[in-house]
């Protein structure tokens, strides 16, 4: 076994991507338009070839479940696209619940907002933040990685590799495991703010 785990990150952070909110249309989509807009744009992102970025299943579930506002006359608009890209990326790693309780209050107060911040510029913000750490976590990546090759030295050769593969796995997984619980944390503080703020009402 020879796995050449420089190349993985490598490959990993090239093709990071990150739909620019001026890339979205300004015109209203149909739902196959935005499903074929996602797959473009967020295709390097799947992990094999045969996964589907969006479906029109997941489209309805969202709008059933009430994280993304119902369409006007069967088209979305460029907000709808917008929260449709955090739902994305959430999806992995938070329950419906809790994307959920992270986005009604996003959607509620700066969904359709014309005056004032908009739903696009928390967007164009919050790109900017993640555009700026890509190349910390990049270096991050291969601090970690030549941790690993510190590891199990003494093991016999032919386990050696594993074992260190191993050892970087169980790094990444415990960071994830860490950001996840803290996630949950800030998601359950924001909860129990919105209950106490809607009994002070």
């Amino acid at each position: 076994m020879s796995i050449d785990t420089t190349k993985i990150i490598h490959s990993v952070m090239d093709n990071l991507q990150l739909i620019n909110a001026q890339d979205i249309p300004a015109i209203d989509l149909y739902m196959d338009q935005v499903t074929t807009f996602m797959e473009k744009h967020l295709n390097s992102s799947k992990r094999y070839e045969t996964d589907k970025v969006l479906t029109k299943t997941m489209i309805n579930n969202y709008a059933k479940n009430k994280l993304l506002p119902p369409p006007e006359k069967k088209k979305y608009s460029k907000e709808h696209v917008l929260m449709l890209v955090f739902i994305y990326y959430f999806k992995n790693i938070m329950s419906i619940n809790d994307i959920k309780t992270l986005l009604t209050p996003i959607s509620d107060k700066y969904f359709n907002k014309e005056n004032g911040l908009t739903l696009e510029d928390i967007y164009t913000e919050v790109c900017g933040l993640e555009q700026r750490e890509i190349e910390k976590l990049g270096d991050e990546l291969k601090g970690i990685l030549e941790t690993s090759k510190t590891t199990f030295t003494d093991a016999p050769k032919r386990d050696q590799e594993f074992l260190q593969l191993f050892s970087l796995i169980c790094t990444l997984s415990y960071d994830v495991y860490v950001k996840k619980q803290m996630i949950e944390g800030l998601i359950d503080a924001i909860s129990g703010e919105t209950g106490r703020s809607d009994k002070d009402k």
